[in-house]
């Protein structure tokens, strides 16, 4: 029976759009029904909705007991004191006896090979595509491209710049057992080990030999810190010709944070493009100049060793899935008491659906027959319990061997990062990923410290003991566990993409740290941050961190970044806070209510691009929450500050013809959802944005479908 575009099964209303699209294009080639999927499905949503509303309930729970604490403890904050009311309600809990994970077989890419990842939003197949085939990327073409070489060095010089640095890259990384790169004038990739002709004539060869993979279509394959690099050969004159990394080692395909799926149909697509990059026939074709591009996966590289011996490399990223956190609700599917149910119960099943057709056919992916999700904005273990049980009643559901399902737990929330040893220890069968991610991380940081006091400043907050805390105990905690040579240990993005030069001058950073993987925002920052995991032996590294840990004090993650007394904010200070807060907010809500876009490079107010998601914008609506609500600011100065931006976010949007103003007259939807996230940032759970965002995109498609 059908009722408003949904269908009655057993008492649930699913979307008939869904039920559709499961029928008729996920499930063909796959042994199961429509008929038996459905039921499972929604047995499984009918098992598991209340314990995740508890868990939400909890949440809330916690957040109220600590907002009093701080309220009772107003000008006497005492550590030990704070930390002990935090054990006695459950927020800390015990730490578990040294144990190590215990995982079955995952693929290289995720234990055995360091190196850059990619995240995507699903929601733009394009997207999608291009970062699936930045698992190799031509180092001569980022180069150029970028400005790491000098913006105003143009044409042949800078050309002969791009290959002065490579061959300086790799002198340093493959080096000859005698010369430089910057010397060869030709390769012999017919010989059993290649062979390196000098500008005088003379021969050399690799100075580790057996570093050399095998030849290529078009040239030699060389393999250092586990990663290649392909030495294209020009077949006229046997010259280098280019130099081809292996980059974008995994790419995460995200349902969440970047994406602003809305309505049925938006998700539903979202699906259908994760369908066709698991079914491998994922296309697209538009437009460039006068000629019309066909966008795929790209084929796997094919190479003959030396002995003669076929070969194959993945011509593509490892893809992980990030499926959404607990707190989102889905109308995809209703209750039959008429309520949204999670839709995180609906993504482990929808997507471990679709990766069936890799699991079951293709291989494609993940030759070990795996399922990588990455689970977001988890708070403490109980909540990673919880991803584990949805995970193994779906592989029961849908005939997968037990711990098929792995889990990548996000460390973005305190609640999490104080008990990280314990959210692995429940999670030792499954668990192949940690990260640190500093914007969420900030933003639950303010959220539930919100009654402790006023905020520094933003660049501030950045230099305070529980940062560096919370970066090095990541890593730290992930070693102790046995992740190393198992699993990987992240850092966040680089939000800035078109600062490539800075990039790479920074982030060496994160291997020094520990990492063993690291996102970047763009193909282009893969192939150029490939060139760290050559210049550093990131498990090396681990190996020292394991012998001797670095001293760190493991309560300064429970110091909240608030103004001491020592430190006063003048005018000036508080305006111009106010004012990048703002600017940022509604650079990226009004690309996200009105064109749908979830994530994408926003100018800031120095008009630098920065790449903006549902992160960057919790920070900053909860920054400028705190300061209202400790009355740094007033309401008055708020919206006079959002009407300021929102001058400067139009001209700075003045040339897309999609875009719609918010000045003169501030009534739009975008506008009113980014005072919103303000105002009612202190109340909403965690200072979650995606309920409020949720809200203002359907008033908005509301108004849209009346305009025709």
């Amino acid at each position: 029976m059908l009722v408003d575009g949904y269908q009655n099964i057993a008492g649930f209303q699913v979307k008939r759009s869904l039920y559709q699209f499961v029928e008729r294009e996920v499930l063909p080639g796959l042994d199961i029904k429509t008929g038996e999927f459905f039921p499972k499905l929604l047995t499984i949503i009918a098992e598991l909705s209340q314990q995740n509303q508890d868990l939400l309930l909890r949440r809330d729970q916690m957040q109220s007991q600590i907002d009093q604490w701080h309220q009772d403890n107003a000008g006497a904050f005492n550590l030990e004191a704070y930390q002990q009311f935090l054990q006695d309600i459950g927020y800390l809990v015990p730490k578990p006896a040294p144990f190590e994970i215990e995982l079955d077989q995952v693929d290289d890419e995720i234990a055995n090979i360091a190196g850059p990842q990619l995240v995507v939003p699903i929601s733009s197949a394009r997207f999608a595509l291009n970062a699936l085939n930045a698992r190799w990327g031509s180092l001569y073409d980022t180069l150029y491209g970028s400005d790491v070489i000098d913006r105003k060095i143009e044409g042949a010089e800078r050309a002969a710049s791009v290959i002065r640095w490579t061959n300086a890259f790799l002198d340093e990384s493959i080096p000859l057992n005698e010369g430089s790169y910057d010397q060869v004038v030709a390769i012999d990739m017919y010989s059993k080990t290649p062979v390196f002709v000098l500008v005088d004539g003379s021969s050399v060869q690799l100075e580790d030999s057996e570093s050399f993979v095998g030849s290529t279509e078009n040239g030699i394959l060389i393999q250092h810190h586990n990663l290649h690099i392909e030495l294209a050969i020009d077949p006229t004159t046997q010259a280098i010709q280019d130099v081809i990394l292996e980059s974008a080692l995994t790419t995460i395909i995200d349902f969440e944070d970047s994406v602003a799926t809305v309505d049925s149909e938006e998700k539903i697509n979202a699906y259908r493009n994760f369908l066709g990059l698991m079914r491998r026939d994922l296309k697209v074709e538009f437009d460039k100049g006068n000629q019309k591009i066909v966008r795929k996966i790209n084929t796997d590289k094919a190479y003959v060793n030396a002995k003669g011996e076929s070969g194959i490399l993945p011509g593509s990223s490892l893809m992980l899935v990030r499926n959404v956190g607990h707190h989102m609700l889905t109308d995809l599917i209703k209750m039959p008491d008429g309520q949204e149910v999670p839709e995180g119960i609906v993504d482990g099943m929808i997507t471990t659906l679709i990766a069936l057709h890799d699991i079951q056919h293709s291989g494609a992916n993940s030759k070990k027959g795996n399922v990588y999700i990455v689970k977001p904005k988890m708070h403490g273990p109980d909540e990673v319990a919880f991803s584990l049980k949805l995970f193994e009643k779906v592989e029961q559901a849908l005939g997968l061997a037990a711990n098929t399902l792995k889990i990548g737990i996000m460390d973005e929330e305190r609640r999490t990062s104080v008990n990280l040893a314990a959210c692995i220890k429940v999670a030792a069968k499954r668990v192949i990923f940690i990260n640190t991610g500093f914007l969420d991380r900030t933003g639950d940081e303010i959220h539930t410290s919100m009654q402790a006091g006023v905020m520094l400043p933003k660049s501030k907050i950045k230099l305070q003991p529980w940062i560096k805390a919370y970066e090095v105990l990541n890593v730290q905690v992930g070693l102790s566990c046995g992740m190393y040579k198992q699993a990987q240990i992240g850092k966040g993005m680089w939000a800035q993409p078109d600062q490539m030069r800075e990039m790479l001058e920074s982030k060496l950073g994160h291997l020094e740290a520990g990492a063993n993987c690291a996102w970047v925002p763009s193909p282009t920052a893969a192939t150029l941050h490939a060139t760290h995991y050559h210049r550093f032996d990131v498990f090396s590294r681990q190996q020292q961190l394991m012998q001797k840990s670095l001293e760190v004090n493991e309560q300064n993650l429970l110091l909240a970044p608030i103004i001491d007394s020592t430190t006063t904010l003048s005018v000036a200070d508080i305006k111009n806070e106010l004012d990048n807060n703002a600017q940022s907010i509604l650079g990226y809500v009004v690309r996200w209510i009105d064109q749908g876009i979830g994530c994408s490079k926003v100018m800031d107010i120095n008009h630098i691009g920065l790449m903006e998601d549902r992160a960057t914008l919790r920070i900053s609506s909860q920054h400028m929450a705190n300061w209202l609500h400790h009355k740094i600011c007033s309401k008055v100065q708020i919206e006079q500050v959002f009407k300021e931006m929102a001058l400067v976010v139009d001209k700075q949007n003045q040339h897309d013809p999609s875009y719609q103003n918010m000045a003169p007259s501030y009534k739009g939807v975008a506008f009113q959802a980014a005072l919103a996230l303000v105002y009612r940032g202190v109340e909403e759970p965690n200072g979650y944005t995606e309920a409020i965002l949720k809200e203002y995109r359907q008033k908005r498609l509301a108004e849209l479908s009346l305009q025709g």
